[in-house]
């Protein structure tokens, strides 16, 4: 997992994006913590269980799906099955270490955070 600081990117409130397991980090919103450094790598084994482009796939359409039954882009975005696992378990700095694969799947039916 490599971090790359930069002004510009992610957008918005957002402090970190994964994108095929690199971290693009905002430099004005400070250094990762361990937590944070746990929510994103839980975001890189999901992506190398799906073979990082389905994952992203994934990510989008069900970003949209959930955006066009709300309208609200937070709401759509802390609602991802991605999303779910990594909130819920990035406390857990051991969890790579004992995470079952598809973890996210599971938690399709648990109601939103």
């Amino acid at each position: 997992m490599k971090l790359i600081y930069n002004k510009y990117f992610p957008f918005g409130s957002f402090y970190a994006a994964n994108i095929f397991g690199l971290i693009f980090c905002r430099s004005d919103k400070g250094r990762l913590d361990e937590v944070e450094k746990n929510h994103e790598y839980i975001h890189t084994l999901q992506q190398r269980e799906m073979l990082f482009v389905g994952f992203l796939l994934w990510y989008c359409i069900e970003w949209l799906w959930r955006y066009a039954k709300c309208h609200n882009f937070m709401k759509a975005y802390h609602d991802l099955y991605f999303e779910r696992e990594a909130y819920l378990m990035q406390g857990d700095l051991d969890y790579r270490h004992h995470r079952r694969h598809y973890a996210w799947w599971h938690l399709r039916k648990k109601k939103t955070l």
